[in-house]
């Protein structure tokens, strides 16, 4: 098998994948998935597509993921080893798809307007 590339996104964070067949290591910016993701939330959305199709311990995965926070982050690496398990197997698409883990979430962050505090927030309005 040869390596697969595949790109996700989630909010401004950008992850591509590298994945080929191994042993389940999974790195990114060259370093142990465990030590770049703290939380047990952010490690569990990383495994996540691994662990509904039964392939934690099939694939070792390459990561280079910028920008975002690292929620983003979690979240668009999820997408890309999603799309690249759906190009091993069109089976697993019927796994994913009702998780929501095919889906590339649009929300993003509202610009601020000028005239404005934030992006809803105005300014505080004095009447004398």
């Amino acid at each position: 098998m040869e390596t697969i590339h595949k790109i996700g996104r989630r909010k401004t964070a950008v992850a591509r994948i590298y994945l080929k067949e191994g042993k389940g290591n999974i790195t990114v910016n060259k370093k142990a998935y465990d030590s770049y993701f703290t939380t047990s939330t952010l490690k569990y959305k990383v495994q996540q597509p691994l662990v509904l199709t039964e392939n934690v311990e099939s694939f070792d995965i390459t990561v280079n993921v910028f920008g975002g926070g690292v929620t983003g982050q979690a979240e668009a690496i999820r997408l890309a080893i999603s799309r690249a398990l759906c190009e091993i197997d069109p089976d697993y698409r019927a796994i994913l798809k009702p998780e929501g883990l095919l889906t590339r979430d649009p929300r993003m962050v509202e610009r601020k307007k000028f005239g404005q505090k934030k992006a809803r927030k105005k300014f505080q309005f004095s009447k004398r």
